[in-house]
C-alpha cells in the first residue's frame, strides 16, 4: 500500500505540576519541545507543528525554525488543543494527524510513521494508537501502566488501569503481584501516541465526557463510548521514556549525552 501523507501536531503546555516549565527544559542546548519536533521531523510527516498557549514556547520554536501555533489556554485536554489547530490550519477532514506528546524527546520516528500508516489502512477507524506486550507482573498490576485489550480485528476492545484481561485461574486474590504468573494470553501496555482523522478531531470537542473516561481518567475511552473505533498497532519493543519528573529529565539528559558521545 502506498505511503499516505500525514502531519504531526505536538501539544506543549507550560503548566506541568510535577515539572513546571517542562517544554522549555534544556536538553543538550535546546528546549525539550524543540528536541521533540526535531525527532518528529525524522519521520515521514509532511508537516510538524507545535501547539502551545505560551509566548515563551512560541519564541523558542521560532528561534529554531519550528512551526508553531498559539492556541487558547482553556483547553481541558491535548486532544481539544489539536482540534483547535486543525481548524486554525484548515486541514481537510480526511487528512491524518499524529499527536506526539511534547515530553518525548526520544520518541522513535518509525513509531510515528507506523501509527499513521496503521490508521491509513483502517478505513473503519477514526483513531490509531500503539501497544506492546507486558512481560513484568509488576507492570500488569501497576495502575499507572495503562492496559488495552484487543478484538479479533486488532482494534481496541477496552483500555484500563486495571490488569486486563483478568487471569482468573492464575491470579489468586491474596497473592503478591510479583509472584503472579503471566497469563496465557498477552497483556498489552498502551503506548500514548495517537493518529486521528481530522474529521474526528473536529467532532471531539462536542462529545460528552464518558462515564468510563471519568472513572479511569483515560481520555481515549470517550471516543469508544461514542462508538468510534481505535486501531492498535503492536510494537515489538516498549517506547523510549517520556519526561514527567526531574528524575526523568536527568535520565534523558544523560542518555542524550551518551548518544552524542558515540
Amino acid at each position: 500500500m502506498a505511503h499516505v501523507p500525514f502531519s504531526v501536531i505536538i501539544p506543549a503546555r507550560m503548566a506541568s505540576t510535577r515539572l513546571p516549565g517542562k517544554p522549555l527544559a534544556d536538553i543538550a542546548g535546546k528546549p525539550m519541545v524543540v528536541r521533540v519536533a526535531e525527532r518528529a521531523h525524522l519521520a515521514s510527516a509532511t508537516r510538524v507543528v507545535v501547539a502551545t498557549d505560551d509566548d515563551d514556547v512560541v519564541t523558542a520554536c521560532r528561534a529554531n525554525a519550528i512551526e508553531v501555533v498559539m492556541t487558547r489556554a482553556d483547553h481541558p485536554s491535548g486532544t481539544d488543543r489539536l482540534a483547535e489547530v486543525v481548524e486554525r490550519l484548515a486541514l481537510p477532514d480526511d487528512e491524518l494527524v499524529v499527536n506526539v506528546q511534547g515530553d518525548e524527546p526520544l520518541i522513535a520516528p518509525a513509531l510515528i510513521d507506523a501509527v499513521a500508516q496503521q490508521l491509513a489502512q483502517r478505513g473503519e477507524c477514526a483513531i490509531s494508537t500503539a501497544a506492546h506486550a507486558i512481560t513484568s507482573p509488576e507492570d500488569i498490576f501497576n495502575p499507572n501502566v495503562v492496559k488495552v485489550v484487543l478484538d479479533q480485528a486488532g482494534r481496541a476492545h477496552y483500555f484500563s488501569r486495571a490488569p486486563i484481561p483478568w487471569y482468573r485461574d492464575g491470579w489468586a486474590a491474596d497473592a503478591r503481584p510479583a509472584a503472579r504468573p503471566l497469563p496465557p494470553t498477552p497483556v498489552y501496555r498502551h503506548i500514548g501516541i495517537y493518529a486521528y482523522r481530522c474529521g474526528f478531531l473536529r467532532r471531539y470537542p462536542t462529545l460528552a465526557v464518558a462515564p468510563t473516561e471519568a472513572a479511569e481518567s483515560l481520555e481515549q475511552l470517550r471516543a469508544m463510548w461514542h462508538g468510534e473505533r481505535i486501531a492498535v498497532m503492536i510494537s515489538d519493543a516498549p517506547p523510549a521514556p517520556g519526561i514527567d519528573t526531574p528524575d526523568d529529565l536527568a535520565y534523558v539528559r544523560a542518555h542524550w549525552a551518551e548518544l552524542s558521545a558515540r
